[in-house]
Order: C-alpha cells, then sequence, then structure tokens
C-alpha cells in the first residue's frame, strides 16, 4: 500500500479539501434527522412554540402560572418579565432564563396534575395532557382559577410532587400547550406561527440537503480526478520502467502479466482511491456521529443501536475471514486467462494446422473456470452481506418502533424524537455497510498494489554509466574481448572465451549448430544482456561505458523474428529514422530489395501494415525490418538470421546490394543458418557449444574446421565446394 501513498502525494491539498467537504457532507446528512425531528415535535405538536417560556402572558395569566410556584421560583420567574400595560412581557435581560423554564414547567404541571385531581373527585376520569390542553378554552382554565386556589394543601404538595418527579419531556410538553393557551388568551394566532415554523423549518433542511448535495457532488469530482490521475501515473512509470527492462527483466515477468499488472492492477488501485477517498473516511464520520446523534435523542432506545453494531461487526468479520484467503487468487488467474487468450490469438495458425482447438479450448476452459469459481466464491459470500444488512436494519426498525412506542405512550420520548432515532439508525448501520464494502476492495487492492510495486522496484540488470564522461566512438569496429555469458539462474556458461574483432567496412558471419549461441552474441552488442565477463567494444569503447540510447542509436538491429507495427509501409521504415525523406526510404526499399512489391501496391509507401505484419509474408516482412534499419545508417548492422525467408535470388541480390551502399565506417554482423548467404564475408566465425571453434573466409574454414566442413556439405554441392 506504500505505493498508493507515495503516488498520493502530490494530491495531499486535494485529499484535504474532500476531507473537509465529507465533514461538511457528514454534518447536513447528520443534521436532516434533527430537523426534521423538530417540525413534528415543535412545528406540528407544539403549534410552531419552540421557546421554553411564553414572549407574552397577561396579568390573569400571570396569576395562575405563578399561584403554585415557591417564592424563590416565583422570584426567578417574575424577574425575566416587565409588565407592560397590563401584559406581561419577556424581558430583554435572560440571564436565569433556566430556572424560569424550570418554574414555569414544574408549575403547569403542578396545575395539570390539580386539575385531574379535581376531576376525579366530581367522579369524572379525565385524561389531561397538552392535546386535550390544546383544545381548552383558556376561559375555561381562569373559570377554574377559585377552585384550584381553594384545593386542600396536601393535594397541593402531592401535585407539586409528582410534576417535580416527572419526565423531563412531559414537563416540557405540559408548559408549550400552557403557553399555547396564552398566546391564545391574548389572540396570538397559533396557526400561522405554527405554518411559518414549519417553513422556515423546512427552508432550513432544503439548505443543509443542497449544502451536501454539494459537498458530496464536489467529494465525487475531486476523488474521480484523483483515482484517474493516479492511475495515469502508475501506468505511466510501469511503461516507462518496461522499457528499460534487460531480456533478463522480461524473462521474470511474463508478457500477459505485465499487461493485467498495467491495466487490471491499476484499475483496481484507481477504484480503491475513486471509492476509498469517499467511503474511508465519511463512513466513520456517520458511524461514530449518527451514535452520538442518536444517543442525545434518546438514552433508553440505545442499547438497540449497540446490539445492532455488534452483530455487524460479527457479521464482517465472519465474511472477511471466510473470502480474504480467496482475495489474492484474482489477480494471478487474470494473469493465466490473459496467457492462454495471448497464447490462443497469436498461435491461431498453427492452431488450426494441427487440429489442435479442442484442447486449446480446453485449456482456455479450465483458466477461465478457474477464474469463474473463484469470483464466484467471493462475490457469494459478498452477496450476504446487502440481505443480511436490509434484515438488521428491519429489525432496528421494528425494535425502535416497539420501544419508542412505549416511551411515547409513557410521555418519556417525543414522536420526532424517535423518527429521527430511526433515521440515525439507518445510517449507523448504512456506515458499517460501506465499511464492509472497503474490506472487500482494501484486500484486493493491496494485492494489485503489491503486483504494481513489485514492477516498479525492480532494479533493471542493464543501467546507464551515470554521469561518466564518454569517449567519443569512432568507426563502428566491433571487438569481443574473452567474453563469457551467463543467463540469470544458469548452471553454466552459454558462451565462453569469445575473442573476435569485427572491422568496420567488413563483414562478420556466425554459423554453427542451433544452440551454440549465435544469437545470444549478437544481443550482447546492443546490451540486450550484459557479458559476465570480458567486455564488449565499439570503436574502442565499452558498451557498458556508453548510454544504452546512444549506443542504440549506433545499431540497426533485424531481429530473428521480424517484427512490425501496424501503420504503413513508410511508417514502419521510418520507424529507424523518424525524419527520413522519401529519397531515404525509398534507397532503403531497393537495398532491402522490397522495392518490387511495395510498387505492386496501389497505395505504394502508404500501403497498411496489419498489427505484427500479419497481412505479408515472412519474406517481405524481413525485408520491410532490413529496410528499417537500411535507413538508419548505423555504425553497426546485426542481421540476425534476417534472411532465411528469402529466395537464392533475392538474397543474393540483397547482399550485393548491402556491400555497395555499405558506409566503410560501418561493421555488419550477420548470423546465417545458410552457407550460401555468407561465403563471400570477410570472417566467418563458427561456433559449437558456445566456443568459437573456426574463424576465417569461407576458403579457410573449409580447409581447417570440420564443423564448418560438415555444415557446408551438408547445404552445397561438390562443385560449389571446389
Amino acid at each position: 500500500m506504500k505505493i498508493i501513498l507515495k503516488y498520493l502525494k502530490p494530491f495531499a491539498f486535494i485529499l484535504v479539501l474532500c476531507v473537509i467537504l465529507l465533514f461538511g457532507q457528514a454534518l447536513s446528512d447528520l443534521s436532516l434527522p434533527n430537523l426534521m425531528s423538530n417540525i413534528v415535535n415543535v412545528g406540528l405538536q407544539k403549534n410552531g412554540i419552540d421557546e421554553p417560556l411564553p414572549e407574552q402572558i397577561s396579568k390573569q395569566g400571570m396569576e395562575l402560572i405563578s399561584l403554585f410556584m415557591e417564592p424563590e421560583e416565583q422570584g426567578a420567574f417574575q424577574s425575566v418579565y416587565e409588565e407592560q400595560g397590563g401584559i406581561y412581557v419577556l424581558s430583554a435581560d435572560k440571564q436565569d432564563l433556566a430556572a424560569a423554564g424550570e418554574a414555569y414547567g414544574q408549575s403547569a404541571l403542578t396545575i395539570m396534575n390539580l386539575v385531574k385531581a379535581a376531576a376525579a373527585q366530581s367522579g369524572q376520569a379525565l385524561e389531561m395532557d397538552d392535546a386535550s390542553l390544546s383544545e381548552m378554552d383558556s376561559g375555561m382554565l381562569y373559570q377554574m382559577l377559585p377552585l384550584l386556589q381553594n384545593m386542600p394543601q396536601q393535594a397541593v404538595e402531592e401535585a407539586r410532587l409528582a410534576a417535580s418527579q416527572a419526565d423531563a419531556s412531559l414537563t416540557e410538553q405540559v408548559g408549550v400547550a400552557f403557553t399555547a393557551l396564552f398566546y391564545q388568551d391574548l389572540g396570538v394566532n397559533l396557526l400561522q406561527k405554527q405554518q411559518s415554523y414549519i417553513l422556515l423549518t423546512g427552508g432550513k433542511m432544503l439548505l443543509v440537503a443542497l449544502a451536501g448535495v454539494l459537498a458530496a457532488v464536489g467529494v465525487g469530482f475531486f476523488s474521480a480526478r484523483v483515482g484517474a490521475a493516479v492511475s495515469r501515473d502508475l501506468r505511466h512509470d510501469i511503461f516507462k520502467k518496461v522499457q528499460s527492462f534487460s531480456s533478463a527483466e522480461f524473462d521474470t515477468f511474463s508478457t500477459a502479466s505485465l499487461i493485467t499488472r498495467t491495466t487490471n492492477d491499476v484499475q483496481q488501485i484507481q477504484m480503491l482511491i475513486t471509492m476509498g477517498v469517499r467511503i474511508l473516511c465519511y463512513a466513520p464520520i456517520m458511524g461514530i456521529g449518527g451514535i452520538v446523534m442518536a444517543v442525545g435523542k434518546s438514552v433508553s432506545l440505545s442499547w438497540i443501536i449497540a446490539l445492532a453494531v455488534l452483530v455487524l461487526i460479527g457479521l464482517i468479520l465472519v465474511l472477511f475471514a471466510v473470502a480474504m484467503p480467496k482475495f489474492q487468487s484474482p489477480q494471478k488467474l487474470i494473469d493465466r486467462l490473459n496467457l492462454v487468450s495471448r497464447e490462443n490469438l497469436s498461435g491461431l495458425m498453427v492452431i488450426r494446422a494441427f487440429g489442435n482447438e479442442k484442447y486449446e479450448e480446453n485449456r482456455f476452459e479450465k483458466a477461465n473456470r478457474d477464474l469463474r469459481d473463484t469470483t464466484r466464491f467471493v462475490q457469494r459470500a459478498m452477496s450476504l452481506t446487502m440481505p443480511a444488512m436490509s434484515l438488521i436494519m428491519n429489525l432496528v426498525t421494528l425494535a425502535i418502533i416497539w420501544v419508542g412506542g412505549h416511551a411515547i405512550a409513557a410521555s418519556s420520548l417525543q414522536i420526532g424524537d424517535m423518527m429521527a432515532f430511526m433515521q440515525y439508525g439507518m445510517q449507523i448501520i448504512m456506515s458499517f455497510l460501506m465499511i464492509a464494502m472497503m474490506f472487500i476492495m482494501v484486500p484486493r487492492a493491496a494485492v494489485s498494489a503489491n503486483r504494481v510495486a513489485e514492477v516498479l522496484n525492480i532494479r533493471p540488470s542493464i543501467r546507464d554509466p551515470g554521469e561518466k564522461t564518454m569517449e567519443k566512438v569512432s568507426g563502428g569496429t566491433v571487438a569481443f574481448q574473452n567474453v563469457s555469458f551467463r543467463y540469470q539462474n544458469a548452471e553454466s556458461d552459454v558462451l565462453t572465451g569469445i575473442n573476435f574483432t569485427a572491422k568496420a567496412g567488413e563483414t562478420t558471419a556466425f554459423i554453427g549448430s542451433t544452440g551454440s549461441g549465435k544469437s545470444t552474441l549478437i544481443n550482447l552488442v546492443p546490451r540486450f544482456y550484459d557479458v559476465t565477463e570480458g567486455r564488449v567494444t565499439i570503436g574502442g569503447v565499452d558498451v557498458r561505458d556508453l548510454p544504452q540510447k546512444q549506443l542504440r542509436s549506433m545499431i540497426g538491429y533485424v531481429p530473428q523474428k521480424s517484427v512490425l507495427f501496424s501503420g504503413s509501409i513508410a511508417s514502419n521504415i521510418r520507424y529507424g529514422k523518424e525524419d527520413a525523406s522519401e529519397e531515404e526510404l525509398w534507397n532503403a526499399v531497393q537495398t532491402a530489395q522490397a522495392e518490387e512489391f511495395v510498387h505492386s501496391s496501389e497505395e505504394g509507401m502508404s500501403a497498411p501494415i496489419a498489427q505484427g505484419g500479419s497481412n505479408v509474408s515472412g519474406g517481405q516482412k524481413q525485408r520491410l525490418a532490413i529496410a528499417r534499419a537500411m535507413v538508419k545508417k548505423p555504425l553497426v548492422y546485426l542481421f540476425d538470421d534476417s534472411f532465411s525467408a528469402l529466395d537464392f535470388k533475392t538474397d543474393v541480390a540483397l547482399r550485393s546490394a548491402l556491400r555497395k551502399n555499405l558506409d566503410q565506417n560501418a561493421a555488419v554482423l550477420i548470423v546465417a543458418q545458410r552457407v550460401s548467404t555468407i561465403m563471400d564475408a570477410e570472417q566467418i566465425i563458427v561456433l559449437n557449444s558456445g566456443k568459437i571453434v573456426g574463424k576465417g573466409t569461407h576458403r579457410e574454414l573449409l580447409k581447417n574446421c570440420p564443423e564448418y566442413l560438415e555444415i557446408a556439405q551438408s547445404q552445397l554441392s561438390k562443385e560449389e565446394l571446389q
């Protein structure tokens, strides 16, 4: 995961901004249930009265509410009011509102208890609460004032004791109901007050929701940009690193694996960043904030949330333990599937020629089935998350309604608070669901990150010499001085004690049995591999002392397997020299004996070339590859068995043209299997089991090299051997 943090470093400011926006979004989402609760509790149930004390109260109302207060309570209550024209108005100096509000609520509940007691004495069962009080006329309550004043002291004390022991929620509800009666007495339009409160709170909800939406859009925008930018940088660096690989590194990573790491693995990291920026920060904020807000609404219902959280954690841990061992498999299985698919498509003609379609189908089916079964197991295990979460959410809702209903009946909980508690419960559960999703994504992305890091952290075995001052290379003379080479992890050397000099202006050819090390020897010149012992020089300079770009700019290389790129004939030849003119292109084509088939196409140089050169023959492909090397005009030409697909006539004509157009400062190194291709070479080197067993001209080797004579006798007639 360190690789992800490294690539996220340049986006630290954006990530901090995203966290700030997520806090804003979370605060918005956590505020909405509270505002909804206020609409129900205050707007609907309390007629929009949200103040603890009435703003105004009549003289008669002041007399009624103060009747059953202790002297201290009366002082605290009356001190916050000023009399103005027979009406008591809440004073601007509100330092003691808490004590006044408590005295007001206690007195209102005491009056209600006394009214109920009086009704019971008269033989009437009266359920007096805030709802019934809202239906009463204030005049009716004032008419009861003499009766209340004459209540026995014991009844008054019992009523006061019951009020002091009542739940604060009940005290508040009764106080608001009395405030509504006092407002009604003064002619205040309660309906308008209620509508104003609902509209104002609803407007706040809209603004808060809009702010949450803007924050969510902002986080989504920035997280998507960061994820895309990181994946872009990762792909760029992987591709750049792969370009610096030598053949030894390509032996470590398969082509299919490198493709998977560049595409699918990077995509997993991008998905983690895009989703993780939101979920990893948002889910904990919502979970913790939801728990705090829910407990603030009702402590008595908190055990439901605690139980749900414990069940959720247990569920996540079980699923994680079951599916975790399989998380590391999909990426390797995708590697395998890509490998089989790539081999199948590239070798389609061979498969058809040998009639092995069924075998390849079974091979692909096995790779596909392994990936399918592993992915299906993980998906099935994780698919239990959603129905389990839905079940828990519904059970939590039922439990809140059941327990909350009893609390509402006991006047210890308000309907709006229960509704808000339900929403907080859903938010908490959804937070854990999001955390569960991250438990799925993080392990897989971590595996992908490690696979990407393996590529980025590998140290190429072929490296430039650094800041060392390079000697200027003069001429293309190539010299091998006591060169030995061994492949990585091999038990023995492939080449041993190789010594020769390929002079500029001359052709040096290599021949030998299959596996004698001819292609390996050629690959040491452009540093596809580095020698194990000895040194290879060009113009007297060790190739290891030259930057790879400078070294390879001096070499025209035609590989054993000719490779063409999708495009046109001209674009493929210009691959050797980007700014080559039309004249240079035609000269290279003529030298490579490709002029005839280029002219045979109506498009000429613009004739299309399919990927891999699949729309041209093997001989045409070789000639275009040779033309690509010729247009470069390098100091060293490397032909690795590059004439094998040519007929003898074209072979002779090409070698003749090559000799005429060869720069006197350039050396030509040819690997060949046909003796006729190298008969005219100034120097022929015969290899056998990685050692030089013969060196000289064709005539000299026929006389003093049995291995060369054996090869020549197998290919040439007796007349040609004379």
